[in-house]
């Protein structure tokens, strides 16, 4: 389909009725009973664990938080406590609720302390067999009926839950970093999920003050799964001498605040990363290596200065060369960049609806409208696919196709080329 124009009162409009429509789960029926939340446990006091607490605490539900060790017990709680005080500090609410919000959190190191929680979240580092484990465990010291959900951003739900007796009670709350503040919540639905557990949990998600989309499983769910398509057409750029500063410059351009290599240097090189390893970004790897592990070593991608803005590199210039054996070369416009990153995200998009992960093309972009920073103005990745037009995008897939398979057309976009029918009207299946 041609490109469309859109008001920015039209784009709104858009994302107003995309919010309502992602709250309704058509194959639940509305007066599903929804399981009593009196007590929520969670696994992990780190940055996401202490993170989804605090959004039960602020609610006014009790949270057991289950450690291993005293002291990162200790340093979790401490982590909430200045986060509620500095919130009180700036006025959000008044300070006698820090107490009150601590109240309602209790430490502990004993996964017995759950047998009579309702929700336990388990909020550990992305290793199935760990998390396997601690399903497993679960399922001997929960009591009946109580909701067992996983955090994780990526990994298989359905293989999660084959470590219970109760998978009918599993189910995905993937939410994002921070936990405490972002407002998307991901709910993943596996095999055997419970009707009254997934209406349960969208209810909540109004609870804790989030907007919940309904997703399948599938690598990455829906978020995600989007994003490795734009880091994997990021990084190919580099590989051909693309400097990552162009990059990221071309989408701050298209709307982001941070591009893909930004955004890494503040998450950290070294996430997945340890010494003499070997992984699938020999130039992250090489950083590492040198100590450049992003903004907390003053030098990543970028260099940084006590100003904390990112300056490029020479450093990062002459390890890509080395790494890629390619010269760098005069970058391609900032258009080719955005399409080059951003086509294959809609691409992407066709295809989770093609396989039923989502549950309407609105929800993809109610996702990366409230999980990923996408530009208001530019609707979410579907609607944004039909400002530009079917047969632009599918021009860009089959140039990349040509260079890389993964990243060939799906039969949708070729079929809404063809008969020039919107991004946003295409149903799931």
């Amino acid at each position: 389909m041609p490109a469309i124009a859109m008001t920015t009162e039209t784009v709104s409009d858009y994302i107003a009725k995309a919010g309502r429509e992602a709250w309704q789960v058509a194959d639940v029926p509305a007066n599903t009973p929804h399981r009593e939340i009196r007590k929520v446990g969670v696994i992990g006091a780190g940055t996401m664990g202490g993170g989804i607490s605090m959004n039960f605490a602020s609610a006014g539900i009790p949270v057991v938080i289950l450690e291993q060790k005293q002291e990162a017990l200790d340093r979790g709680l401490g982590v909430v406590r200045t986060n509620y005080q500095r919130s009180a500090d700036n006025g959000r609410f008044p300070q006698s609720e820090v107490a009150e919000r601590m109240d309602r959190l209790t430490g502990t190191l004993d996964m017995s302390a759950f047998a009579d929680c309702d929700l336990i979240i388990e909020a550990v580092f992305e290793d199935m067999d760990l998390k396997k484990r601690i399903f497993a465990d679960l399922d001997r010291i929960a009591k009946p009926g109580t909701i067992l959900a996983t955090n994780t951003s990526a990994l298989d739900i359905d293989e999660i839950a084959s470590a219970t007796r109760r998978p009918q009670d599993v189910i995905g709350l993937h939410f994002f970093s921070p936990a405490n503040v972002m407002k998307l919540l991901e709910i993943v639905r596996a095999d055997h999920t419970a009707d009254d557990v997934i209406a349960t949990c969208m209810a909540l998600a109004r609870t804790i003050n989030k907007i919940a989309v309904l997703v399948g499983v599938c690598p990455g769910f829906v978020g995600n799964r989007i994003l490795f398509a734009r880091q994997a057409q990021a990084q190919k750029l580099v590989n051909s001498g693309v400097m990552p500063w162009d990059v990221d410059a071309a989408l701050n351009q298209f709307g982001f605040r941070m591009g893909p290599y930004q955004m890494s240097d503040l998450a950290g090189l070294d996430i997945g990363w340890k010494p003499g390893a070997k992984t699938a970004n020999p130039i992250r790897d090489a950083l590492c290596e040198l100590g450049r592990r992003g903004q907390k070593t003053n030098a990543g991608y970028y260099d940084y200065g006590a100003d904390r803005k990112p300056v490029p590199s020479q450093v990062t210039a002459k390890v890509i060369g080395e790494v890629t054996g390619v010269a760098a070369a005069a970058p391609p416009s900032a258009d080719e960049i955005i399409s080059a990153c951003i086509h294959p995200m809609i691409n992407e998009g066709l295809k989770i609806l093609e396989e039923k992960k989502a549950q309407r093309a609105s929800d993809i972009d109610i996702v990366w409208l409230n999980g990923y920073g996408w530009p208001a103005d530019k609707g979410g990745p579907m609607l944004y696919g039909d400002m530009v037009g079917a047969e632009a995008v599918l021009a860009t897939m089959q140039r990349l196709a040509s260079e890389d398979m993964r990243f060939a057309p799906s039969e949708t976009l070729k079929r809404l080329a063809r008969d020039a029918s919107r991004f946003i009207d295409v149903q799931p299946g």
